[in-house]
């Protein structure tokens, strides 16, 4: 616990029966209650190195539901152990689970309610092997959807991200897509219902067993993006009511 506060981290599972074990150790358990494990039919042993290890709460689907589906099954699960801050660390080594406490500490003074690892602040992005393209696509939708949702921040699409339990039960995260877009709706639904969302600088690290996304899938994701950005705009202007906002 921090502050009183329960801290659960979720760990959204596909294929990372090589890394999980090195992000879990990595966890500071000092401060973090909980850790749940959700797979989404992974092809590999993930669900047995989790069970090796003692992780207690594990979620197995039994049909692959995106990533989005994965995240859901995350919050609803550690909304219902009783979590205070929920954190989301991918369990692929990609983020360092060693801002945990930074991002905890954050969120369990009351002055924020949710906190991105940004990859954007400072050089941890192309220092830690981001693609060129993957860099300035990021940019330039960040670009965009800070003008549309009117907000300052340097990236929508890290994968550390930490929230409060008032956020995750204030918005209606279960309406969103089961794809890679649940990110980006998750966030303009947060924005929308008035939280400020902070930014921690995270560095990050591009290897063969992170997890990537495919050229198909990331220009899907980048429609996505851009489509609930705009659906953002037009809801708060009273254009087009969006049913993912309230």
């Amino acid at each position: 616990m921090i502050n009183n506060k329960k801290v659960v981290v979720v760990l959204p599972a596909y294929n990372a029966a090589k890394t999980l074990e090195i992000t879990y150790n990595e966890i500071d358990f000092n401060i973090v209650d909980d850790v749940i494990l959700v797979d989404d039919v992974s092809c590999d042993e993930t669900v047995k190195v989790g069970k090796e290890m003692g992780i207690k709460h594990i979620v197995v689907h039994q049909e692959n539901k995106g990533y989005g589906g994965n995240q859901k099954s995350c919050y609803n699960k550690a909304l219902e152990i009783g979590a205070d801050i929920v954190i989301m660390l991918h369990p692929d080594y990609q983020y360092t689970p060693l801002l945990i406490p930074a991002m905890a500490g954050a969120l369990s003074n009351g002055l924020y309610h949710v906190v991105l690892g940004s990859r954007i602040l400072g050089t941890g992005a192309l220092k830690g092997g981001m693609p060129l393209i993957k860099y300035i696509a990021n940019r330039g939708l960040t670009f965009i959807e800070n003008i549309l949702l009117g907000a300052k921040l340097s990236e929508y699409h890290t994968g550390y991200r930490a929230f409060t339990k008032e956020v995750l039960e204030a918005v209606d995260y279960n309406i969103n897509s089961d794809n890679f877009v649940f990110d980006n709706q998750m966030l303009a639904q947060i924005w929308y219902a008035g939280y400020e969302i902070a930014e921690i600088t995270c560095p990050t690290k591009y290897f063969d067993d992170a997890s990537s996304i495919s050229i198909k899938n990331s220009t899907i994701y980048a429609i996505g993006v851009l489509k609930t950005a705009m659906q953002f705009r037009l809801h708060k202007w009273g254009i087009k009511k969006n049913k993912i906002f309230k």
